[in-house]
């Protein structure tokens, strides 16, 4: 599948900005079930000071931001072709052992919620159960915007009993962990014809003992298929976010963000 994909966000400030850093991680690479075509991301109000592949191997963009700017945009658009691999991604590689994603978070800290979730899930073998936990959650956490926000835990979330994606997956690594298995935070985009408003995507991977890397999406839950593309990897949302960054000051910013996935 030929997936066109836009993704514009937009930072307006109150006042002129004196410096900022933003780090971008916007740009897909080819991989397991991805290859892209053509890429290419824009900033306006800032300039790009660095390009690098993280400790994750995600590839980052470091700009500056202008002396005196009161608004930055960036834009990132492209064309990626994908395959369906029924959510496998398949052995691990990178920097980064193996070991490290078995390490909680702040975000992905189990507390007494997430216990009682994993005691719920039953099934023959690592690959079962992972699925069972997908369907738990799900069941779990209703999908619902504006409860929830970036630092809401996986805790916080199944407390709530609602939250979005970053929720679902947040809590499924919690819990994958507590069970013994590596998993990650992944960042992306899927093809949602049914969805009106369009927005980035996030997801989760366990690694599952004969497979490798497996992604489970609780929030639709599904395995990624060939509507997935993927951007960023890395133990929680902290590692992928697509703009993050610091600004000297205190002026209150407004943010837009605008998505397109077509085929």
């Amino acid at each position: 599948m030929r997936l066109k994909i836009s993704h514009m966000t937009e930072y307006t400030y109150a006042e002129p900005v004196e410096f900022a850093l933003q780090r971008l991680r916007l740009t897909p690479q080819d991989g397991p079930g991805q290859h892209v075509l053509n890429w290419q991301t824009s900033v306006t109000g800032a300039g790009r000071e660095a390009v690098y592949l993280d400790h994750f191997g995600n590839r980052v963009e470091l700009v500056s931001v202008n002396d005196g700017a009161s608004s930055i945009s960036v834009m990132a658009m492209g064309e990626v072709e994908t395959e369906e691999r029924n959510g496998v991604f398949g052995p691990h590689i990178g920097y980064v052992p193996l070991w490290l994603f078995r390490r909680e978070t702040a975000l992905t800290k189990p507390g007494k919620l997430v216990r009682e979730l994993v005691k719920s899930v039953d099934g023959d073998g690592e690959l079962a159960k992972m699925h069972a936990l997908m369907a738990a959650i799900t069941e779990a956490v209703e999908y619902k915007k504006d409860v929830t926000g970036p630092e809401t835990t996986a805790e916080q979330a199944l407390e709530l009993k609602a939250g979005v994606c970053q929720d679902h997956a947040h809590i499924f690594i919690s819990a994958a962990r507590l069970m013994g298995l590596p998993a990650r935070y992944v960042s992306g985009y899927m093809l949602d014809e049914s969805a009106m408003d369009a927005a980035s995507h996030a997801w989760a991977e366990a690694h599952v003992p004969g497979l490798g890397w497996v992604g489970f999406d609780p929030a639709n839950l599904i395995c990624p298929d060939e509507r997935y593309v993927r951007i960023a990897s890395g133990l929680d949302y902290a590692d992928t976010a697509p703009v993050s960054g610091m600004i000297v000051g205190s002026s209150p910013e407004m943010i837009a963000v605008t998505v397109s996935v077509e085929q």
